[in-house]
């Protein structure tokens, strides 16, 4: 008598790969956020150059796009063998997914958009100089100094509005305020020199902990005060629109209190 096949012995149906697929696609998009978070604190915390950080953020965008492309497939088995779990993790997987690999795309799409420069300033013509930071930025690839009339076209081109605030209180005060908005922002302050009507400080990124230096130049004009404030990144060609953002942000901050 013929031996009847085994379940085991069968091809595996639908269901079972609506089991199946939806876990790893799950794991795999799991796998791809660490990596995603893991390159920019790694290069935070120093286990390694932002150059291999940028790589592991690459790589984990790829397996974003892999755990996306998956997940599609394990929505439509889980789908069509009625597997209700499978189908809701296959969800899950496909969200986190699209998460994964939108983020460095946007990032990379916001840095083609944007000039290859790091040092802005609302002063082109007399940028502020640093002083007190110089020595923090000895081993620092980009250099302190302004790089002249082809930045500035590329700077006016694209943060037109990135210009001198002018404040309507004296000079001291005009100080006090910039002083008190720095430290708001949580930038660590390097000097600060009433006299010269000078602020020097640093800020980082959040996720890769780039370092980044400022200097802001108060200037009395009458009953009113001029301020300039110029910020450049220590490393990188592009600063993806970073140093704009956070001199918009710092002159908007002592506009609001004038």
């Amino acid at each position: 008598m013929e031996r009847q096949p085994a379940q085991s012995d069968e091809w595996p149906t639908a269901r079972h790969y609506g089991r199946i697929l939806p876990i790893a696609a799950v794991a795999l998009a799991l796998i791809a956020a660490m990596s995603l978070v893991a390159a920019g604190f790694g290069t935070r915390l120093g286990f390694w150059h932002f150059r291999t950080g940028f790589a592991i953020l690459k790589y984990g965008a790829y397996g974003g796009l892999l755990s996306t492309m998956l997940a599609l497939v394990a929505v439509i088995v889980a789908f069509k063998g009625k597997f209700l779990p499978g189908f809701v993790l296959s969800l899950i997987a496909l969200a986190i997914g699209i998460t994964v690999f939108a983020l460095p795309f946007s990032w990379q799409s916001t840095a083609k958009k944007m000039p290859r420069i790091h040092d802005i300033t609302t002063d082109i013509v007399n940028p502020p100089r640093f002083v007190a930071i110089l020595p923090l930025r000895a081993n620092a690839p980009n250099p302190a100094e302004y790089g002249g009339p082809e930045i500035a076209a590329k700077q006016l081109a694209a943060y037109p509005d990135v210009k001198t605030l002018v404040l309507n209180v004296p000079n001291d005060q005009a100080f006090a305020l910039a002083l008190d908005g720095a430290n708001k922002l949580g930038w660590r302050v390097v000097a600060a020199i009433p006299a010269e009507g000078r602020i020097e400080a640093t800020d980082s990124t959040f996720w890769f902990g780039f370092t980044d230096d400022i200097v802001v130049r108060i200037t009395p004009a009458g009953n009113r005060s001029l301020v300039d404030v110029r910020s450049v990144s220590r490393v990188g060609i592009s600063d993806v629109g970073t140093n704009a953002r956070r001199i918009r942000g710092f002159l908007k901050k002592l506009e609001g209190r004038n």
